[in-house]
């Protein structure tokens, strides 16, 4: 069974993104999102920088941000097919809930750039993880958008970047999983060096 949430570890041993494109209502409530945020800032944070951002795009929002794509898409691609505007569409109405996750690392601090940009990256597997143990399902995208300067600008002061567009909803299909790497490919034990 996907996202298993009868233990914490169940939880984490099946624990699978849905496609944004597939979600349906009902999303979080403005109470669950507030705790599934709160929840996701509690991630390792060298230095209690707070190195990252969300910023909720509310339903009301949603033709903005489809509008914000489409310029973008005409100001950086001007020669992208139909196909791709039609999709750029489609990503600014997925899913019921969409939070965007800024990367904002402290600038001349003594933490290094790395590491505050790892603290962003947990921040927001820590929100996938919340949201699918209250029964929701999440999305972590990036694509174009996520690299557009345009859009960059829309969400980000000077210095940060868009870490990606976290969609939450419920499942419109059945989850899938997806191949996972044996362990024996992705972990070793260290050998310490001959001298």
């Amino acid at each position: 069974m996907l996202n298993d949430r009868s233990s914490t570890l169940a939880l984490l041993a099946t624990r699978r993104s849905g496609r944004p494109r597939e979600m349906i209502a009902p999303g979080p409530s403005g109470a669950e999102l507030d705790e599934i945020l709160t929840i996701a800032a509690r991630v390792p944070d060298h230095g209690k920088l707070a190195p990252w951002r969300f910023i909720v795009v509310g339903e009301g929002q949603r033709d903005d941000l489809a509008l914000l794509l489409r310029r973008a898409l005409a100001a950086e691609h001007p020669s992208a097919p139909p196909a791709k505007h039609e999709k750029a569409d489609e990503f600014a109405y997925q899913a019921p809930t969409l939070v965007v996750l800024v990367s904002a690392p402290v600038a001349g601090h003594k933490i290094d750039v790395w590491e505050q940009q790892l603290s962003a990256g947990a921040a927001a597997m820590s929100l996938l993880l919340a949201a699918h143990a209250m029964g929701f399902v999440g999305g972590w995208l990036t694509g174009w958008a996520a690299y557009s300067e345009f859009v960059r600008e829309a969400f980000c002061a000077p210095g940060e970047r868009i870490a990606g567009f976290l969609f939450l909803g419920s499942p419109g299909l059945p989850l899938e999983d997806r191949p996972r790497p044996a362990l024996a490919e992705v972990a070793r034990r260290w050998m310490p060096p001959t001298i």
